[in-house]
Order: structure tokens, then C-alpha cells, then sequence
């Protein structure tokens, strides 16, 4: 089933103020401007630092987010814990609020659990959410969790609950994986979303969603246009240029490098601040990363009035 158009979410990164409190203000603002782009908004994502947030900030960002006027339809929030409760209590909160769904990640402190395990751990946030209006997208990105996701328990899952799992986002970086998740469960309206923006034209055209992008966070209008106009003569051109740009980003460590430039292009320097035990970029790798941006004519319209 291929997409007359594909969708781009962004794991929105978070802003923190000097005490480290998140910025709630300049989140809002930050919001909008991808959604100006044509970008959801897949808060507390991996590149939202949502493993440094807890459960409380987590609810109380969502809700102003909510207050301030953006559209709940334009929400994934990443509701995935360790804690059985807590993913409990921010799913319930989220589908209460009338997101667009939730991106979930296994609980992902112990390696080498078994399908049957992490069923029930679905199963049971399902269960205890209790709410038709759930949708679920299975994050499985075990370069990070070392928690994978088996097409095997993605088919168990459907089987038992077609109506609240609807998608998943595959951040394992292989296409193989990628594509055998469309083949198999796409053609009755599973969701496949691509980890990153340099699988984007190749999962739009296998059947695919569309992409949830750490990248989209910087560049989100020529990655939004990709998947809007896929079927265009130029799409292979369009990718091209997607990859060129990705490439110069994965040279660093991904999100002090994206506050990086999102901190020089808004010319707000706090957006540099993370979160320990991740830290900021050094003055070289700024350098290096900012120059090689220029050389390319990168640039983040808008942000400066947002």
C-alpha cells in the first residue's frame, strides 16, 4: 500500500535552562516552528533526552504544549519506561490529551529478554490503559535499548490488539529489517516508519509511512517536501541532498550536535545545554561542524523569529 503522501515526525529536542529545568516556553516556540515546516512532533523521543526527564516533566511539558495551542493530532509523545507503571501513567495521560498516538519503547534495562516477555509488557500497558482511542508505534531501535523487536512479536502483537498497535519506527539502521516489516504488515494499514531521513525515498516507495528523524529536528522543510512529493522526478535528487546533509551531523555525537546548531541558528546560546551525562560539543568539533554546514549553504529559516 504506498502513501499518496508520506509523513516526517521529529524527536523535538528539549531546551533546559541554566538550573537545568526544561524550558517550557521555548519548547512551545520550538514546536511551532516544525510545524510550520510540516513536521509532527514526536516529543520525548531518543533526541529529546526523554531518558533524562522524568515522568512528571514529561506530563507537565505535554500539557503546555496542549495549553499553548498545538494541535494534539500532531503529537506522538514517547511514552516507553522501564517501570511498568510509568509507562502506564504517561500513555493514559497522552491518550487522554488526544494524541495522534504514542512512540513506545520496550522497557530496555534488561538485555536479552524474551518475545514472551516483552509481549506481556505490551500487553499489559494496553490492558491497564484501557482506552480504544490508544494507538501504539513500537520503537525498536536496538542499537541503543540492545532490546530488539522480532517481526515475530510485532505479528503476535497485531494479532491480539489490531486496533491499539498500529505502526513502529525502525531505527536498527537496516533496510533489510525496514522492509520486511512493510512487506509483512503494511498492506492492512501498518504504519512503517524509517529511523532516519536517508531511508525516507526507499520506505515511501516499498509502502512505507514516512520517517521519524533526529535530523528533522535542523533541517525539517527539505525532508517534509521529500516525503510530500516522493513520486516527483527530482525525489532521487531531493535524497541526495538529505543523505549529504545527515552525513555531516552523523560525524558527531547526534543530539549535542543538533542543540549545536540549533543554539548558533536561533542565536539563543542555551540551546547548547544538555542534560549530564551528555555533554555539549567542544570548540573544534562547533567549528568543524559549523563550517562544513556552511559549505553546503545549511541554513534553519525562521528559527531566528520563532
Amino acid at each position: 500500500m504506498s502513501h499518496a503522501t508520506g509523513r516526517v515526525w521529529s524527536p523535538v529536542i528539549t531546551p533546559f535552562s541554566q538550573d537545568l529545568a526544561a524550558d517550557t516556553e521555548r519548547f512551545v516556540a520550538q514546536c511551532r516552528w516544525l510545524l510550520d515546516a510540516d513536521v509532527g512532533l514526536a516529543v520525548f523521543g531518543t533526541n529529546s533526552e526523554a531518558n533524562s526527564l522524568s515522568v512528571e516533566e514529561k506530563i507537565r511539558l505535554l500539557d503546555a504544549l496542549i495549553e499553548a495551542g498545538i494541535p494534539a493530532a500532531r503529537l506522538m509523545p514517547g511514552t516507553g519506561a522501564c517501570a511498568l507503571p510509568d509507562t502506564v501513567a504517561q500513555t493514559r495521560h497522552a491518550v487522554g490529551k488526544g494524541v495522534e498516538g504514542v512512540l513506545m519503547l520496550p522497557p530496555f534495562y534488561y538485555k536479552g529478554v524474551s518475545d514472551e516477555g516483552l509481549f506481556r509488557y505490551f500487553s499489559e500497558v494496553i490492558e491497564r490503559v484501557g482506552d480504544d482511542a490508544l494507538r501504539i508505534y513500537l520503537y525498536h531501535i536496538p542499537p541503543v535499548s540492545q532490546v530488539p523487536l522480532s517481526l515475530t512479536l510485532v505479528e503476535r502483537l497485531l494479532a491480539a490488539y489490531p486496533r491499539n498497535v498500529v505502526g513502529v519506527k525502525d531505527s536498527s539502521g537496516d533496510w533489510a529489517n525496514t522492509r520486511a516489516l512493510i512487506d509483512n504488515f503494511a498492506a492492512d494499514g501498518f504504519q512503517v516508519y524509517a529511523g532516519s531521513e536517508p531511508f525516507l525515498l526507499q520506505t515511501l516507495r516499498a509502502g512505507g509511512a514516512g520517517c521519524i528523524s533526529a535530523t528533522a529536528n535542523v533541517n525539517p522543510a527539505p525532508i517534509a517536501r521529500l516525503a510530500r512529493d516522493w513520486q516527483a522526478a527530482d525525489a532521487d535528487a531531493q535524497q541526495a541532498a538529505l543523505i549529504r546533509t545527515r552525513k555531516l551531523f552523523e560525524r558527531f555525537p547526534m543530539i549535542p550536535a543538533l542543540k549545536a546548531v540549533t543554539a548558533r541558528y536561533s542565536g539563543v546560546g542555551q540551546w547548547a545545554r544538555l542534560r549530564p551525562p551528555l555533554v555539549e560539543l567542544d570548540e573544534t568539533q562547533c567549528q568543524e561542524l559549523f563550517a562544513s554546514l556552511d559549505e553546503i549553504g545549511f541554513d534553519m529559516p525562521g528559527l531566528k523569529h520563532s
